[in-house]
């Protein structure tokens, strides 16, 4: 048996983990699709869809799923993991006593942790070493269009060229082509700070602002996330790439992006709380925005943006005071 026709466990029964298992199991590999909550797995089980998340996806044959950690691992050889941010390092932690010798971690979660400012991959080496071989995929994805078979292409990155090679094979497709990159710093900072500059884009929007303000936002928040990628030990080159530029363009431009619609809600005039009751799922950009202000006042990055955005979300200054600032801003040459 290859290592991509051993069983896999995907942790995360959202839309993207779902998404991801659907994609596995379409390629015909046996694939464990993990929830906490037995509800969701009973639904699930005789509907053999994910009716909250995405209910016009049929689960393939060799899709199964299970709310047992102990049953979603037994076999695998592979865990990737697809939980909010939040959430990571406790789903972590729960499967690290039952992680076997060969076995592989990798993960589809962006984002900082919220309250250590860590990246996730500082998070899987604190809790399970470095014995256990890890990987991040990002890039720009929404979960109803890869689990519909719709072209796709992501970043893998991990330093371990074995693994890449390996969970390339199993991601691969006709319709999902996977990329590879040894950058595992900048290819989650270009995943989790995107997602603060969807909530500017979306809060531009509401307020009525037009293209040219948009292309603005876009065109300078990767400038911002370049510089604090960069500072954190990014190579330069991913953030014009697939898991930077191109995530970054996906979210800010596209109301399937959950941080652009909480966004538009907010320039709209609704409230922090109203608005996140809106999208009913997380929005990462909110827990984000505050790790990213502190990040760039640590390493003394300038972004005014992501800056302006945490401001508006702690309440203190509203979304046109918040633009309006942004314009008054010191002329400068444009620098990168």
């Amino acid at each position: 048996m290859t290592p991509a026709q051993e069983p896999i466990a995907v942790l995360g029964s959202g839309s993207w983990g779902t998404a991801l298992a659907v994609l596995l199991a379409h390629s015909g590999q046996s694939t464990m699709l993990w929830s906490r909550d037995p509800v969701q797995v009973v639904n699930m089980r005789k509907s053999r869809r994910n009716e909250r998340f995405l209910p016009d996806t049929e689960f393939p044959a060799s899709l199964q799923v299970t709310d047992n950690l102990v049953v979603a691992l037994k076999q695998a050889r592979d865990v990737l993991v697809v939980v909010p941010s939040a959430a990571f390092r406790t789903v972590v932690a729960s499967i690290r006593q039952q992680l076997r010798n060969g076995m592989r971690i990798a993960w589809g979660t962006k984002g900082f942790e919220p309250g250590t400012g860590q990246l996730l991959h500082q998070v899987v080496s604190n809790l399970v070493g470095q014995r256990v071989p890890s990987a991040v995929i990002s890039g720009p994805t929404f979960a109803r269009e890869v689990a519909s078979g719709l072209p796709t292409a992501v970043t893998v990155a991990t330093t371990d060229s074995h693994f890449a090679a390996q969970l390339t094979e199993r991601l691969h497709s006709k319709r999902f082509r996977v990329y590879t990159s040894t950058d595992l710093i900048g290819v989650q900072v270009g995943g989790a700070v995107k997602n603060v500059l969807a909530v500017a884009a979306g809060i531009a929007d509401g307020l009525g602002f037009g293209a040219n303000t948009r292309a603005a936002l876009i065109t300078r928040g990767l400038a911002e996330l370049t510089r604090l990628g960069v500072a954190l030990g990014g190579q330069p080159g991913t953030f014009t790439g697939l898991a930077g530029l191109g995530d970054l363009v996906l979210t800010c431009t596209d109301d399937q992006s959950r941080n652009r619609r909480f966004g538009l809600a907010l320039g709209r005039g609704a409230a922090v709380k109203a608005a996140q009751s809106q999208i009913g799922q997380v929005v990462e950009g909110v827990e984000a925005a505050a790790v990213v202000v502190s990040l760039a006042r640590q390493y003394c990055v300038e972004m005014p943006i992501c800056a302006e955005v945490d401001r508006v979300l702690r309440g203190v200054r509203t979304p046109r005071a918040a633009v309006d600032s942004l314009l008054a801003r010191d002329l400068k040459p444009e620098l990168g």
